[in-house]
């Protein structure tokens, strides 16, 4: 048994599929003997799938912020409810519960913690799994501007080995349950780029003799 720490809307008015989708990943959690660790909230996808994990024997446990009580609603079945002090105290009591992560449809509360979450794995500061279920495209125009990132060489290609993208729920569980926990290690050579790498300002020509950043330079490596 493991808890999966879930992701995901606390906002009403969205398309009822994506809380279809988390009632489905809910439920095959309790299913599959885990527990859930979430954000607390009581509707849209975060309640659904708090709901149907509890109804198929998952031991839920919800952490929300103390400013955000009565918004989001803390059902009353919940199994136990954390109320921290910020947000990020709420983050960090989530990931410290969780043994993986799974991203369901959200907004810019769900996307900070994705980043915050993935960024960490990337560098080797954890080794939990992350899914991202996204299975109505509602993360697509994000994963293809991901894709330039690497692309333009913002980000190396080895950050997408660190998360599973599907449109699956059960192919999403599958992952966190066999996924490998290795600690990502960047090879040194590509930790950081020297600074002749980037542009000098105004055009000037930072290779150039007697540049501070030049071969005669003084600058730093």
């Amino acid at each position: 048994m493991s808890t999966i720490c879930l992701y995901g809307s606390a906002s009403g008015g969205i398309d009822p599929a994506h809380v279809e989708l988390a009632a489905t990943v809910g439920r095959l959690i309790g299913e599959r003997g885990h527990d859930l660790v979430y954000g607390g909230g009581g509707t849209s996808v975060m309640g659904a799938a708090e709901a149907a994990a509890r109804a198929a024997g998952a031991r839920t446990t919800g952490v929300m912020p103390r400013a955000l009580m009565e918004l989001e609603l803390p059902p009353a079945e919940l199994g136990e409810l954390v109320v921290t002090d910020d947000m990020r105290r709420r983050k960090a009591e989530m990931d410290a519960r969780a043994d993986a992560f799974i991203v369901l449809p959200g907004g810019l509360g769900t996307l900070e913690e994705l980043f915050e979450i993935w960024v960490a794995r990337t560098i080797g500061l954890h080794t939990k799994p992350l899914a991202v279920l996204d299975s109505a495209g509602h993360y697509a125009g994000l994963r293809s501007w991901l894709e330039g990132l690497v692309a333009r060489g913002f980000a190396r290609p080895m950050v997408f080995e660190t998360i599973h993208w599907t449109d699956d729920p059960v192919d999403a569980l599958d992952h966190l349950e066999r996924a490998p926990r290795e600690r990502v290690s960047l090879p040194s050579s590509e930790i950081v780029g020297t600074f002749v790498d980037f542009p000098a300002p105004d055009g000037e020509d930072r290779a150039a003799p007697g540049h501070p950043q030049g071969p005669a330079g003084g600058g730093a490596s």
